[in-house]
């Protein structure tokens, strides 16, 4: 017969006597978390560099090419703050699996539109609107797996470290955006054509599918045992949950999430699931507001150069005629671009200590000189350099929106933070890349000229708006 092991609210607080607390996350664990958006980020850059020569191939105008991903990322805007929510009530795990589920159905049911297309089974147009449809399943329901890896990360890390713990994690984006590209030109299998890239990482996701769900414990809440368990370190009365922060900020180490009954192999619950359920949020919660603002125009801003990329290449390299040929420069620009953005993640970041709001305007601004830098490049090189350099920026940008949105919300309202923040995020991809193309179409410097506007924009509301970092970071009872 099995000894009941202590609940934890039993567990003692680290004091000087017991030494520091763990570690909030194990390496195990964050390897896991790490893949999951490495994933996701490495197979939709791969299909992004292959998808102005599959549109050219087909004879597709380059604006349907980016509208295709449109009622994807609408979808995305809609499903994020759902999912987040759930991740509150069922686990980040169970989230996680399912936006990986979402992922490798999509890429699967891509490639194989595509391939069928590229053949002359299917007319461009019927290729394009079934693209389209099994894209959305990405929108729909990959859409739950980064704000679960978000708020999983959020709700296990101190607020002092959580600008960093955050960028490790968009960093996984970054590295996913290096290795997409370099990969691509390589998965141009014989048979499948350009659309090898969609088949390789259907096959990765499915392996990245079973480690998470062999080796990251469940964390789904046992709302049984929840009013018990927890009712008395995580109470509605402020001193006893003063009392209990460093408790609730510390993830529970492995040899702890072991110590469950052979019955029951879980995670301890999350502490953003204990105590009662936290309010629902939206964008236009006061308190999020100002960065959900910043994050509106400078990711509008990063969808546009993203969409132009590739069609840029294209023309100023002349290499309309053979599309097949513009994969390696494509790729080879989309990687330089994820190279400077890891540079900011773990790098500049991390070094110089930036906090949300300091991440956010120097970003914008390194954003707005790359830019103008990327338009008038007429060479690979100068095209690389400009969209490096534009990249860096939004490489401090994005882990600053992130980073200040969760720490201007309690611990208890992460899932609904990182909600939010993904719907932000996905919605500035639901029309932007087309604009940005429709414009790029029309005047090149049109294009550029609303870009750099829009970074100019970020950093007037966000020096006026966003609050500073010496009082995000400061610790607080959340």
């Amino acid at each position: 017969m099995h000894e009941p092991k202590p609940s934890p609210a039993a567990r003692p607080a680290p004091t000087a006597e017991t030494g520091p607390a763990a570690p909030a996350i194990s390496r195990n664990r964050m390897i896991l978390l790490f893949a999951v958006m490495l994933t996701t980020a490495a197979g939709n850059t791969a299909m992004q560099s292959v998808m102005p020569a599959i549109g050219t191939s087909l004879g597709v105008n380059d604006v349907w090419i980016s509208l295709a991903y449109s009622w994807s990322a609408l979808l995305w805007v809609i499903c994020a703050p759902i999912w987040a929510r759930r991740s509150d009530q069922r686990g980040r795990k169970a989230m996680m699996a399912l936006g990986l589920v979402g992922f490798i159905v999509s890429m699967g049911l891509c490639g194989l539109i595509l391939w069928f297309g590229l053949l002359g089974w299917l007319s461009a147009l019927w290729t394009l609107l079934i693209f389209a449809a099994a894209r959305s399943l990405y929108g729909g329901f990959g859409s739950a797996a980064p704000p679960a890896v978000q708020a999983y990360v959020a709700s296990r890390t101190p607020r002092a470290q959580r600008t960093q713990a955050l960028s490790l994690i968009a960093s996984s984006f970054g590295l996913g955006t290096v290795i997409g590209p370099a990969l691509a030109p390589l998965l141009v299998f014989p048979g499948l054509g350009l659309t090898g890239p969609f088949a390789a990482f259907t096959l990765l996701g499915i392996a990245t599918l079973v480690a998470l769900r062999i080796y990251l414990p469940n964390d789904e809440p046992q709302f049984a045992a929840r009013g018990t368990a927890y009712d008395a370190p995580y109470g509605s009365g402020g001193s006893s949950r003063q009392q209990h922060e460093t408790a609730e900020e510390d993830d529970p180490d492995e040899s702890g999430a072991q110590e469950v009954c052979a019955d029951d192999q879980r995670d301890v619950p999350d502490p953003a699931a204990n105590g009662a359920p936290a309010k629902r949020l939206g964008w236009w919660e006061p308190r999020l507001r100002p960065w959900v603002i910043a994050g509106l125009l400078g990711g509008h801003a990063q969808a546009m150069v993203l969409g132009i990329s590739g069609f840029l290449v294209l023309d100023r390299l002349g290499l309309r005629e053979t599309p097949a040929l513009a994969t390696g420069p494509i790729g080879i620009v989309l990687m330089s671009g994820a190279i400077a953005t890891l540079l900011a993640q773990w790098g500049l970041i991390p070094r110089l200590n930036l906090g949300p709001r300091a991440a956010v305007l120097s970003g914008a601004v390194l954003a707005a000189a790359g830019t103008i830098l990327f338009g008038a490049a007429q060479e690979l090189h100068g095209i690389a350099l400009g969209y490096s350099i534009a990249s860096l920026g939004f490489g401090l940008f994005r882990p600053g929106f992130n980073a200040g949105a969760s720490l201007a919300v309690s611990r208890r309202e992460q899932g609904e933070a990182s909600g939010v923040v993904a719907s932000a995020t996905g919605a500035a991809f639901v029309v932007a890349p087309a604009i940005g193309v429709w414009l790029y179409g029309h005047s090149d410097w049109l294009a550029f000229a609303v870009i750099v506007a829009l970074c100019a924009a970020v950093v007037a509301i966000g020096w006026r708006s966003l609050t500073a970092d010496e009082v995000m970071t400061t610790e607080r009872a959340s």
